[in-house]
């Protein structure tokens, strides 16, 4: 049955799955065997495009829900892409077909939505073509690696009227919506400052290797796509990917997206006017990446100011946190991460100027929810929690961020005409140069 005649049918059970609320089965296999509740008829149909990593986590999550099944995978590893299918079929019961070319996925007027788990640098192509193919997406972050790119992103899913969702779930962790609450409540008095931040102990080893061949049953020149050609080697490939300028951002972008996506929350923000940053290779000179292991940004929000810092093999953070956000105002700072948010009230001759509070834990499981509002809105045609605007604005200050760090200058970014203050160098950044035949579409 198309899909457009089957939004009736989803349309109609919609009230019945918001009203069963998220599984919480700690049995596994039994939260997987609800989805034989709920008729053919009234499933959305998945395909998984990229297997590994973050992307398999969001079909596992989806398939949790009474009303997802898994019709197809795809990856360019047949490794990855067998295994999956294993794991898919242990939980489901059902075999997935399988793909090695995305645009053959694409093609199957089965598929209702797709998941989007592949390294950063095809995340924009494969959003807009699913788009253009009649298909609501769920794209992993960052959404696109420059501007040009996530600009296209909005305007596909606009004019394809498709329902998209971004992965940047905490958005919907709703100890998450309840400090964005009491920031915006004034309790902090004026905000002038968010902190936001990632130190991780991973990074230290990650010495140059040679080039050799690639690994059997992996189709790198599609993996590649178009990235600049290059040998392969394999520290520029599974996971580590994303510390090389071809095909990500570094740490900035991965976990930057994050935090700085929270901070714009709260603040109600979207684009910086300048943004200024340092950084360098400086823990590990020798290792094989191309992005900063520690990195400082200042961005001017013109009523506020933004700060992001990261660091790569280290385990000492602000506020003793890893990974978090830090709004800080006259009468108080509230610093939030995965687990937790507390309130650090200031003091004046003796009395908070603001309520002391506990601490106000994580009390669900957030990415659930993420997928949970993803298959509701695909229902409503309403917008997701984390909507390809919002996962425009996240992306750009990680865009702005980097390309300022390349440059070594501060930048002045002009928002509305999507370009650098008189820097056309800095522009170029901005812009995807697509190689291998492969070329932008047209939205």
């Amino acid at each position: 049955m198309p899909a457009f005649t089957r939004r009736q049918f989803l349309q109609n059970s919609s009230k019945m799955i918001a009203g069963a609320g998220l599984l919480s089965l700690s049995d596994t296999a039994k939260t997987f065997a609800a989805t034989k509740l709920v008729a053919p008829a009234d499933q959305i149909r998945l395909g998984l495009i990229g297997c590994r990593g973050m992307g398999f986590a969001d079909l596992s999550s989806s398939l949790k829900q009474p009303d997802a099944t898994c019709l197809a995978l795809c990856d360019v590893d047949s490794t990855v892409l067998n295994q999956r299918a294993a794991d898919v079929q242990k939980l489901t019961k059902n075999s997935p077909t399988l793909y090695s070319d995305y645009r053959k996925l694409l093609e199957n007027k089965e598929i209702d939505a797709i998941i989007i788990g592949t390294p950063d640098h095809w995340h924009p192509l494969i959003m807009i073509e699913a788009c253009q193919a009649g298909k609501d997406v769920y794209v992993e972050k960052p959404i696109a690696n420059t501007v040009q790119e996530a600009n296209l992103m909005v305007a596909a899913a606009k004019r394809y009227n498709r329902v998209v969702q971004v992965g940047q779930w905490q958005r919907s962790g709703q100890h998450y919506q309840d400090a964005v609450k009491y920031v915006q409540s004034g309790k902090l008095g004026t905000i002038r400052l968010v902190k936001t931040w990632a130190y991780m102990t991973y990074g230290k080893d990650f010495s140059k290797v040679p080039d050799t061949a690639a690994p059997a049953g992996v189709d790198y020149t599609m993996w590649l796509g178009p990235a600049p050609k290059r040998p392969f080697n394999k520290n520029r490939f599974h996971g580590s990917f994303r510390y090389f300028w071809d095909y990500a951002g570094g740490l900035g972008a991965d976990w930057g997206v994050h935090m700085m996506d929270i901070a714009l929350m709260g603040m109600n923000a979207s684009a910086p006017k300048t943004v200024s940053t340092v950084g360098g290779k400086f823990g590990y000179p020798n290792n094989d990446g191309d992005t900063p292991d520690t990195q400082q940004s200042i961005f001017d929000f013109g009523n506020f100011t933004m700060l992001w810092e990261h660091g790569l093999g280290m385990g000492q953070a602000p506020y003793n946190r890893d990974a978090g956000v830090a709004f800080i105002g006259n009468k108080g700072t509230l610093v939030i991460d995965r687990s937790k948010w507390d309130i650090y009230p200031e003091i004046e001759n003796g009395a908070y100027l603001t309520e002391a509070l506990p601490t106000q834990p994580s009390k669900d499981n957030a990415l659930d929810k993420h997928t949970r509002n993803f298959l509701d809105c695909i229902k409503s045609r309403q917008t997701p929690t984390t909507s390809i605007v919002n996962g425009r604005h996240a992306a750009l200050c990680a865009q702005l961020s980097n390309t300022s760090y390349r440059l070594g200058r501060q930048l002045h970014w002009l928002d509305t005409e999507a370009k650098f203050k008189n820097d056309k160098e800095a522009d170029q950044l901005m812009h995807a140069h697509y190689q291998n035949n492969w070329k932008l579409p047209v939205v």
